[in-house]
């Protein structure tokens, strides 16, 4: 039998729960984020796939959300704890199913190791497995590692499975634009732009040592792999260890004093310090993150002398970082990142889950 890992993707998970305890949102555009408020400042959480329609999707400003929905629009604020609930029961699941290794990646995904000769068997009695269990949808990515798997996801969706193997890698990804690679983001897009890369077959295709140049040793290798859909393979089902805790604020009102920043940032610091220090571990970086008046956001940290358990070193950490913002510019979001000691014997990151995000 051969090694498959699965990706298992919730179809619009936070909107999908929302929908299945307000039954008479089905068909309806679904807009959750914030306070449910269109006219305060806040974002996008999710959005259903009939608001997405519409041009809405996550991450975009609620008063934005709220130009382009229709009438019939539905806004609802972030419940945490109900989507906490949720991920629970589809995990539980999913974790009960015979002959598999569950490795979580978030509340509404999580890779599944298995040796099977009918990977789409396995993916239909997952899904199967978790609408019985939740009433929830999702969709099933099947490949030979796990960049491949999460990326067939996409081609799945919604309520579906489709398989991605080094057999089928350039015939289906190598005229797609890098951006399309898990882990590949507008930034590292512009940057192999620069190099004349702009599709997957010419990442495949360019010299490692531009990379390498462009990137440093680790990811510059990790990116020439991402062309050819390379990637780890082994799912791990030892629990995910946080790297950080991070507080952010959007502020109804833009922050126009040094003053008010300061304040701001004593209060985001000490919280993010805190949930590390509940955890008995040190800090050793901390990253700021802001968002000028109207809508540009930069990010930048720095790391510590030496990693501290001390609430004050993190606080003044946060300070001198706000000390180098242009103090002249309204500031309407504010965030703060402690990044920790990671524990001994913690996986490294890249190698479990290859990019958890993108750049």
């Amino acid at each position: 039998m051969a090694e498959w890992v699965l990706h298992v993707d919730m179809d619009q998970f936070i909107a999908a729960v929302e929908v299945l305890r307000r039954p008479e949102l089905i068909g309806r555009p679904v807009i959750v984020g914030g306070r449910g408020d269109p006219t305060e400042r806040a974002v996008v959480s999710t959005a259903s796939y009939e608001a997405r329609a519409f041009g809405i999707g996550s991450g975009m400003p609620l008063k934005i959300a709220a130009r382009k929905a229709p009438e019939d629009a539905v806004f609802l604020p972030v419940d945490h704890a109900a989507y906490e609930q949720a991920s629970a029961e589809v995990m539980a699941a999913l974790r009960a199913l015979p002959g598999v290794v569950l490795e979580v990646i978030g509340w509404d995904e999580c890779f599944l190791g298995t040796a099977t000769d009918d990977p789409e068997g396995v993916a239909e009695r997952a899904r199967a497995a978790v609408l019985a269990a939740t009433g929830l949808h999702c969709s099933v990515g099947i490949g030979d590692n796990k960049v491949r798997a999460k990326i067939a996801t996409e081609f799945g969706k919604p309520r579906g499975v489709f398989r991605l193997t080094a057999e089928n890698w350039f015939a289906v990804m190598g005229e797609k634009p890098t951006r399309d690679l898990w882990g590949v983001g507008p930034k590292v897009q512009k940057r192999l732009a620069t190099h004349g890369i702009h599709t997957v077959r010419e990442l495949a295709d360019a010299e490692e040592s531009a990379l390498v140049a462009e990137f440093g040793p680790k990811m510059g290798v990790w990116y020439h792999g991402l062309g050819s859909g390379r990637g780890p393979a082994v799912v791990d089902a030892t629990p995910w260890v946080a790297r950080s805790h991070s507080r952010e604020t959007t502020y109804q009102q833009n922050l126009t004093t040094a003053g008010q920043v300061d304040d701001a940032l004593r209060e985001l610091a000490g919280a993010a310090f805190d949930d590390c220090a509940a955890e008995g571990r040190p800090v050793m970086r901390v990253h700021l993150k802001v968002r000028y008046a109207p809508f540009e956001t930069k990010t930048f940290g720095r790391k510590l002398l030496a990693p501290t358990a001390e609430r004050g070193e993190v606080i003044d950490a946060a300070l001198a970082l706000g000390a180098t913002l242009d103090r002249s510019r309204e500031v309407r979001l504010l965030g703060v990142r402690a990044e920790m000691v990671p524990p001994e014997g913690a996986p490294d990151p890249v190698e479990r889950t290859p990019m958890r995000g993108r750049i």
